[in-house]
């Protein structure tokens, strides 16, 4: 037999053999199928090519190879698909590249995987992938790429993984991994990239990962490594990016460090606990852009730059570099060199000396000079306005003198200006008045003098405006009062002159106002009370007169002081209902009458009234002299009995009179829109209902109340979908357990709550079942109207929640804040707006249900109380029986403790729903316990770790490229903490957190606003 012929043979056997095994492109087709099949099946649309009608080969996403027209190729990334990733996948034994990122898939990575033995690269980043990394993904032994970004996949690094020695690029950031760095992985030598940040692995580096001698990119920030600097990473000279911020890191850095890693472009070691001296070797790096060592121990001078042109970023704020002398700056003169600088930060030093002339000479790149909290002494350098990229300027805590230089202007972009706690002097240029992009201004605590420049009233985004305790004299300008977006106005301790400009109301958003201790006089204005966000007011040590305006509407005011002026009149009752009210001073005016007893000024610490010579009563510990009564004057003749007996009978036969007519005519007008109603308008739904609803017609409705038609459960019942005869739609039908304690209570709290209330965002409540089971048992029922998109908790942890009812994707950004607003514009609808305030007392994801646009609607009202007529006993059965053990983490702590319902508590678990939503933790995670809760957790990341806690699946939901996630997240969290603090007379009404969040939206998302809002 010829050689041909004997390779003819070998392969004709090996087809043969591939074949036996299943090994053809119908089983790449078959594999593919079985994949789609897992995918959501409102997603599955984006695959409608896979089907027996086109070649495999033509498939969306699919390559497949030229020889054996075997799948190769698999790139499905960006797709939104969801469900979960086929065990099929293994099947692809071709495939050479994966890529399932920037999708929904939930689940877990299947193991097999790891049959992919051709595999090079696999991308599963930005899904939600749980369970860990499969140990058997260290089968693919030809793997180049690994990527498995920001998935909550948890666990350890394998260290199996080890075995891939093939591999170039590792990435495991935001995976929620745990443990330490496997030492194996020392042996994947051919490794040029790691990701390890944003995890909660902790730990020394291993010294195995010094044979890592190709590594370009590693990046450790964000957990909880310790020790100190890894010998190891000084022998990977190839780094171009080490970040390690965010740790426990110590010890000092070697001094020849810039000679062993020669070729650094970005470091970033801030939030360490480094010591020593930055090492002097820095300047050997030419290549070097940005330098983050801010936040540690750092000691001694801060070296030269000279030899680094490129420099972009030097960020050292923080430590205690410096030793008070004139040498410390000498090293700014060596960035001058460095025409890319843009952002420069030494505050929080030990830095001394003048400040030198030529930091004016600094890149006009530069967008962040930050030198505060030192020693720095000298002037601002008259040419400061030829830094024209200038975004924030902070000198503030320094010992720097002389005037404001007018080339200040020139900084058009500016946006904060502090130049707080210095000595400077002179006036303030009117030249300030042509940097219209500044939003935060201050000047406090300098020797600054003449009146405040009129153009200040041109930076119409300005937000704070702190210019107190300086020597200002003059009027405030009016044109200030122009500021619509001033959020603090404080001028203190100055001698301004005049009075309180009187359209300070116009100033709507202004949270504090300060002008005390100056010479301000006349009355104050009434428009004062147009400011509802207002609550801190300090008007003392003026010569204000007249009566205090009308601020009954400022019910979210804190701290107001009005002392040593000359106010009379009586003192407004309205402040006994300023429930956040912590402090009233109103000594040393000429108020006269009675004081109030009631509300904060029960308090004596709170209220301070010393120095009104005409005032009387109020409390005890006032030490007020009691008021005088006057009594009725005595009459001369008194009338006879006989007059007195004739007077009462004809009063007594006049008001019978009165009120048998008022009975009959009420009684002919009811009847009478009665007879219109029926007469002139065709029945309503409700009066359908009412008529014809009985528990035969539910049970049929809901097919039994079989468990398919269950669409959710609460502490006294469980909610069905049900097809009711009329209008042939679907409602809603929640079915009490009348065996559960409380139930009655329950059915009766949510009637009563439900029945006169209106509101875009409430479940509405059609009707009521009260009726006879078919054994004879009482039956009750609530009737609602369907929301077809489930409940918040289903949205915000889909994980918990079978596959059939799962969400297909995630809330984007902008949804969650529409659903708080929601939320939170229906519980102050609740609180102030209704014919009586109502307090919901059950608060949570599972009670805020969504439509089909996702508007939500709050519901269960089952704890609910009408504050007006509550019935404490009542309430706290309920809350004992069934309400704590369902909302345990949402309930306000005094609720705990046998504190009456109120609007308080639902603040509280707003706050708590808050949190909730933008961190996708739920407050009984199993993170927290003790005194570590949702609320420290969350009050420890902020403001700079924000990313670090919110829920990853917000990056996954198309937010555009630059959008500031970190600043909006902040603002969004930092409210849920105002609104469920422990004390509840601190906590944030819900009006005003409507007002902050619906500012919040409109200040990300002025291009994305809904329609429907």
């Amino acid at each position: 037999m010829g050689s041909m012929s004997i390779f003819l043979l070998l392969a004709f056997n090996g087809l043969m053999l591939l074949e036996a095994h299943g090994f053809t492109d119908e089983s790449d087709k078959q594999a593919l199928l079985a994949f789609k099949s897992q995918v959501s099946e409102d997603k599955r649309v984006v695959l409608s090519s896979w089907n027996n009608s086109f070649p495999l080969c033509n498939w969306m996403g699919v390559t497949c190879g030229r020889k054996h027209k075997r799948v190769t190729y698999l790139e499905l990334g960006g797709l939104q698909l969801g469900g979960e990733i086929s065990p099929s996948i293994g099947n692809l034994s071709f495939l050479v590249y994966l890529g399932l990122s920037n999708n929904s898939f939930g689940g877990t990575i299947p193991q097999e995987v790891g049959n992919l033995i051709r595999l090079e690269y696999l991308y599963m980043g930005f899904n939600y992938l749980g369970g860990g990394i499969p140990t058997s993904i260290s089968n693919c032994s030809r793997l180049l790429e690994l990527d498995l970004y920001m998935n909550p996949l948890g666990r350890g690094v394998p260290s199996e993984l080890g075995s891939l020695t093939n591999l170039v690029s590792l990435n495991f950031r935001d995976n929620n991994l745990k443990g330490k760095i496997p030492a194996s992985l020392g042996n994947l030598t051919s490794l040029t990239q790691a990701s390890f940040g944003g995890n909660n692995m902790e730990g020394e580096i291993p010294a195995e990962i010094a044979r890592l001698s190709q590594m370009v990119i590693l990046e450790l920030s964000f957990n909880k490594f310790s020790g100190g600097i890894p010998s190891a990473i000084y022998n990977m000279s190839s780094l171009e990016y080490l970040y390690m911020a965010f740790n426990h890191f110590s010890g000092p850095l070697r001094p020849d460090f810039g000679i062993l890693l020669p070729n650094i472009q970005d470091l970033n070691m801030g939030k360490n606990y480094l010591t020593g001296s930055i090492p002097t070797t820095f300047s050997n790096i030419s290549t070097l852009q940005k330098v983050a060592l801010n936040d540690n121990n750092l000691t001694g001078s801060i070296p030269t730059f000279r030899n680094v042109p490129i420099l972009q970023w030097l960020i050292l704020s923080g430590n205690s570099l410096g030793s008070y002398s004139s040498g410390d700056l000498e090293f700014i003169s060596s960035l001058t060199n460095c025409t890319q600088l843009e952002k420069l930060g030494i505050g929080g030093n030990r830095l001394g000396g003048d400040l030198p002339i030529f930091i004016a000479n600094l890149s006009k790149e530069l967008t962040g000079l930050s030198l505060e909290k030192n020693q720095i002494s000298g002037r601002v350098p008259h040419d400061i306005g030829n830094l024209m990229g200038l975004q924030a300027l902070q000198l503030s805590g320094n010992m720097l003198f002389g005037p404001l230089p007018t080339s200040l202007g020139n900084l058009f972009g500016l946006g904060v200006l502090d130049l707080s706690s210095n000595k400077m002097s002179g006036v303030i240029p009117s030249t300030i008045g042509n940097l219209t992009r500044l939003e935060k201004l201050y000047l406090y605590n300098n020797s600054f003098e003449g009146t405040i420049p009129p153009s200040l009233g041109n930076c119409s985004d300005l937000l704070y405006l702190e210019i107190g305790y300086n020597k200002l004299n003059g009027s405030i300008p009016t044109k200030v009062m122009q500021l619509s977006q001033l959020l603090t106005f404080s001028m203190p301790s100055n001698s301004i002159t005049g009075t309180l400009p009187k359209d300070v109301g116009r100033l709507e958003k202004l949270v504090r106002l300060s002008v005390s201790d100056n010479k301000l006089a006349g009355e104050l204005s009434q428009t004062l009370g147009n400011c509802l966000s207002l609550e801190e007011i300090y008007l003392q040590g003026n010569s204000f007169d007249g009566k205090i305006p009308d601020i009954k509407r400022l019910v979210g005011v804190k701290r107001v002081d009005l002392s040593n002026n000359n106010l009379s009149g009586s003192i407004p009752g309205y402040f006994e209902s300023f429930l956040k009210l912590e402090y009233l001073n109103l000594s040393m005016n000429n108020f006269d009458g009675q004081v109030p007893t009631k509300g904060r000024f029960q308090n004596s610490t709170i209220v301070l009234v010393f120095g009104n010579k005409n005032l009387c009563g109020g409390i005890k510990e006032l030490k007020l002299k009691p008021c005088i009564v006057q009594a009725p004057p005595i009459e001369a003749k008194h009338p006879s009995p006989v007059l007195l007996r004739k007077v009462a009978i004809g009063v007594s036969v006049g008001i019978t009179l009165l009120l048998l007519v008022f009975i009959v005519s009420l009684r002919w007008f009811r009847k009478r829109k009665k007879n219109q109603k029926t007469n002139n308008s065709a029945p309503t739904t409700l009066e359908i209902f009412h008529e014809k609803l009985s528990y035969g017609d539910l049970r049929n409705a809901t097919d039994g109340f079989s468990l398919s038609n269950i669409v959710g459960s609460g502490s006294f019942g469980t909610v069905f979908k049900a097809l009711l005869p009329i209008d042939n739609k679907i409602f809603a039908v929640k079915v009490l357990n009348m065996q559960r304690h409380g139930a009655m209570k329950s059915f009766v709290a949510e009637c009563e709550s439900l029945k006169d209330v209106r509101h875009r965002n409430l479940v509405k409540l059609l009707t009521a079942c009260a009726s006879i089971d078919f054994q004879g048992n009482e039956f009750r029922a609530l009737i609602y109207e369907f929301m077809p998109n489930g409940s918040l908790d289903m949205w915000l942890h889909p994980e918990e929640v079978e596959e059939i009812r799962r969400p297909s994707r995630t809330l984007t950004l902008l949804e969650r804040l529409n659903i708080a607003i929601d939320v939170v514009t229906v519980l102050d609808y609740l609180h102030v707006h209704c014919h009586e305030p109502i307090a919901h007392c059950d608060l949570k994801p599972g009670n805020v249900l969504l439509d089909d646009d996702l508007t939500a609607h709050v519901s269960d009202f089952g704890l609910a109380r009408l504050l007006l007529k509550f019935d404490q006993e009542s309430f706290m059965n309920q809350l004992s029986s069934a309400g704590v053990r369902g909302t345990i983490g949402y309930a306000a702590p005094e609720y705990g403790m046998g504190g009456q319902p109120s609007i308080h508590g639902d603040e509280y678990s707003f706050g708590v729903l808050l949190l909730e939503m933008f961190t996708g933790k739920r407050p009984t995670n199993e993170l927290f316990g003790g005194n570590f809760t949702l609320h420290s957790y969350t009050k420890s990341a902020l403001p700079e770790q924000v990313l670090d806690i919110m829920d990853v699946s917000i990056l996954h939901s198309g937010l555009r490229v630059g959008f500031p996630v970190a600043e909006c997240l902040k603002l969004v969290l930092e409210l849920g903490l105002r609104c469920c603090g422990d004390s509840p007379i601190n906590r944030l009404a819900m009006s005003e957190a409507a007002k902050e969040l619906i500012s919040i939206r409109e200040r990300f998302f002025k291009a994305r606003r809904t329609a429907r809002r």
